[in-house]
């Protein structure tokens, strides 16, 4: 396991969710360079540090025990590695603030450290909420890998925050200095909106939902596919769960057709469930749900759900593969009871169906377009 060497602790730091042989390292050279940074212009231990976005915890372990620090982001499963990661290194947990994407950090702050994230909505979202959090000589600098680095993201930090100015390139990465100006008080564009057809309805989708501005065509080729029977089980009465929830679209629709369905909602983004939270009291009122912000279906009780709902993700930041999508769909397999049914869309050319036949045994294909298939695995 690779150690990360800083200039305020040496961390050994794990990614989350674990894997065996992880092939992938917790920390990269843009974290290096920010800590350098920081360690070179002094940090006074009376230093209110904003961390925003930081994966694994990697400049908040490093940190912890050298100045005050508030960590956020939108992934849950960042929120569990910094924990781990604190306990790992025997840093003080308690001394670290943690605050959800979905939430405000309350300042003021002198720093502001930026890991820019893959959707810069996330990041524009980020930077809006800042004014009136900065003291006075605050400094806001955003680290990345160049080639995750676009030209948009100083634009950004340029428009809501003031001046920037862009380092020279160390192993690959790059940092951006920000000077904070005095700015009028932005307005958000976030969150944003749009319209199913069938059924009729309006969904809310705040700054980090994927597909944003309209439905997911994955989503879109699996609506119509939800379903309609389960054995010699009543859809009503199901213990259903939408996994990777994203906006709650899919749990939402069934649950309009199956008025007494038990529905858990679930995915690790804060922001996709603030939006399914909203979207579930604006179409369905007080109903009983459960949504929830989690480690997909790990903390599902073995043999609760009958029916599992799923459009799997196929990256985790900026890594693609399909180590998130199978281990959806070992721990929904875990959460089934007896004849429960797992129902997915996927692109073809991921090649579910023997993964799931792998996993599952019985694997049927309920539909396909040209791109997408729509699978239902049966738990023996």
């Amino acid at each position: 396991m690779p150690i990360l060497e800083t200039p305020y602790a040496r961390l050994d730091l794990v990614r989350q969710p674990e894997q065996p042989n992880e092939p992938l390292q917790a920390f990269d050279a843009a974290d290096e360079y920010l800590l350098a940074q920081l360690h070179e212009q002094g940090l006074p231990a009376s230093t209110r540090v904003l961390i925003l976005n930081d994966s694994f915890g990697a400049l908040t372990c490093a940190l912890a025990a050298q100045a005050k620090v508030t960590s956020s982001g939108d992934s849950h499963l960042a929120h569990v590695a910094l924990g781990k990661n604190l306990q790992r290194n025997a840093l003080p947990g308690d001394a670290v603030a943690f605050v959800p994407a979905s939430e405000v950090a309350q300042g003021p702050f002198d720093r502001v450290l930026i890991r820019v994230p893959k959707t810069l909505a996330l990041l524009e979202e980020q930077l809006i909420r800042l004014h009136g959090q900065l003291a006075p000589g605050a400094q806001v600098i955003a680290g990345a890998m160049i080639k995750h680095l676009p030209r948009a993201a100083g634009d950004l930090l340029e428009k809501y925050i003031g001046p920037v100015k862009a380092s020279l390139a160390v192993k690959k990465a790059r940092l951006l200095f920000a000077t904070p100006a005095q700015k009028p008080a932005p307005t958000s564009p976030y969150p944003t909106r749009y319209r199913l057809d069938q059924p009729d309805l309006e969904l809310i989708n705040h700054a980090n939902l994927f597909c944003r501005e309209d439905l997911d065509i994955g989503t879109r080729a699996f609506l119509p596919h939800l379903p309609k029977a389960l054995g010699n089980l009543r859809v009503a009465d199901l213990r259903v769960a939408d996994l990777g929830c994203g906006n709650g679209v899919l749990g939402i629709v069934y649950a309009l057709s199956n008025p007494q369905a038990q529905m858990t909602l679930v995915d690790e983004s804060y922001m996709a469930v603030q939006s399914a939270r909203e979207n579930w009291q604006a179409i369905l009122g007080e109903r009983p749900v459960d949504i929830r912000a989690g480690d997909g279906l790990a903390e599902q009780p073995m043999d609760s759900l009958d029916l599992v709902l799923c459009n799997p993700p196929f990256h985790q930041q900026q890594v693609v593969g399909d180590f998130l999508a199978w281990r959806m769909f070992t721990q929904a397999k875990t959460a089934l009871c007896k004849g429960g049914e797992l129902w997915i869309v996927g692109n073809r050319h991921l090649g579910y169906h023997l993964k799931l036949k792998r996993l599952f045994g019985k694997v049927e294909q309920v539909a396909a377009t040209p791109k997408f298939v729509i699978l239902r695995a049966i738990k023996p």
